[in-house]
């Protein structure tokens, strides 16, 4: 699994390469999006075994995430999780970002701290039912002004 997010990360990022020396320009979000969808339909009898999200900002300024499956099926949403703890995460996340099956309630946009403290809580619960789950979590900030990792432990015991 470690050799495959490592081969695909390094085909990526060969592509992305390729791709700016003969345009001339950065690729978009949405290009490498499809890119990766590509790459892993091309593989999808002997497919990496690896599953992707890709965030980032458009070029029209908005806020996307790319979920994928292991032969690049994959769906623009506003929120998505992978791994071993997805069934206990995503439908927190659907139900407090997405605000699905809250009937009667008004929609609104996190903040980007409301957004952190959700995230570290919803993958602090599902650590202490998931031995999957790793020790710590890196959590990527994405704005306009550019990206921050932070690092938050989980499993202090």
């Amino acid at each position: 699994m470690q050799a495959d997010t490592a081969r695909l990360h390094n085909v990526i990022q060969t592509n992305m390469t390729v791709y700016e020396h003969s345009h001339r320009r950065v690729m978009r979000l949405g290009a490498i999006a499809q890119m990766l969808s590509v790459l892993l339909y091309q593989r999808r009898f002997f497919p990496y075994y690896t599953f992707n999200v890709i965030g980032g900002i458009d070029e029209h300024g908005e806020g996307f995430v790319y979920g994928y499956d292991a032969i690049g099926s994959h769906e623009r949403v506003k929120v998505v999780c992978t791994g071993s703890a997805q069934s206990q995460i995503q439908p927190v996340l659907d139900n407090q970002v997405e605000f699905k099956q809250q009937y009667g309630s008004q929609k609104r946009d996190l903040s980007l701290e409301e957004t952190v403290d959700l995230v570290k809580d919803v993958f602090s619960s599902a650590c202490e039912r998931d031995i999957y789950t790793g020790d710590f979590l890196e959590i990527y900030k994405i704005t306009k002004a550019g990206s921050e990792m932070e690092r938050f432990e989980l499993k202090l015991d």
